[in-house]
């Protein structure tokens, strides 16, 4: 993609929101618009069509969770921003719920500026954004809490046999390549199988993979090891 990558950055920090425009402008991304709430960082999103929105959690009047929510309701297109979550803590509730949202990931405050930059890229080119076992940690300690959460996903009767085994070794955790070893299929094929199963359970990415996973019961908490 030769065009400008725009991002919207929220936070109700001005420190914060201006440290990450000069780390992403120096970067060559181009932050379209800040907000110091999630109900800015809303319309934010509306005015300027950005590609990936950086959103603190823990903000006044809006938190970071329920903009989510709003910006990612729609119907999945391609034409919906990525949110990438800002968080102090990689073990947060609120992280958990965004991800369950439709967020791409989440990046702590004190990521370095490769890190960000890298990371705004990566969303953009359509990956999740996680480090599986903080992830799988994440979705063990909160998934479970409230039964009422596996209602936000279909069900997975239509997932072939082999779609489902995907999803459950994805679910623990393994790359791309760690599933196409485990399987002895290609990275292609295991790449198709992911995007038929996104496709199919009108999922994001990765990220919203492993939260389906965990919220339908095809794998529980403590059963995650490969």
């Amino acid at each position: 993609m030769t065009d400008t990558l725009r991002v919207v950055v929220a936070d109700d920090q001005a420190l914060v929101r201006t440290g990450f425009r000069m780390i992403l402008t120096a970067g060559g991304i181009e932050v379209v618009a800040e907000a110091v709430d999630g109900a800015e960082a809303v319309d934010a999103v509306r005015r300027t069509l950005p590609d990936v929105v950086l959103m603190d959690v823990r903000m006044p009047r809006m938190d970071g969770l329920e903009a989510t929510r709003r910006i990612l309701g729609g119907p999945v297109t391609a034409a919906a921003p990525r949110v990438i979550i800002l968080t102090t803590f990689d073990l947060d509730q609120y992280v958990y719920a965004a991800l369950s949202a439709g967020a791409s990931g989440f990046l702590l405050k004190d990521v370095s500026p490769e890190q960000l930059v890298a990371a705004v890229r990566l969303v953009r080119a359509g990956d999740a954004l996680l480090a599986p076992s903080i992830t799988r940690r994440l979705i063990e300690r909160y998934a479970t809490r409230d039964g009422r959460t596996a209602s936000l996903h279909r069900d997975l009767s239509g997932l072939t046999p082999r779609e489902v085994e995907v999803l459950r070794l994805l679910a623990r955790g393994l790359s791309n390549a760690e599933l196409a070893a485990r399987l002895q299929l290609s990275d292609a094929t295991v790449k198709t199988h992911i995007a038929r199963i996104l496709s199919k359970l009108q999922l994001r990415d990765r990220a919203q993979a492993i939260v389906a996973a965990y919220e339908t019961g095809l794998v529980t908490p403590g059963s995650a090891t490969p």
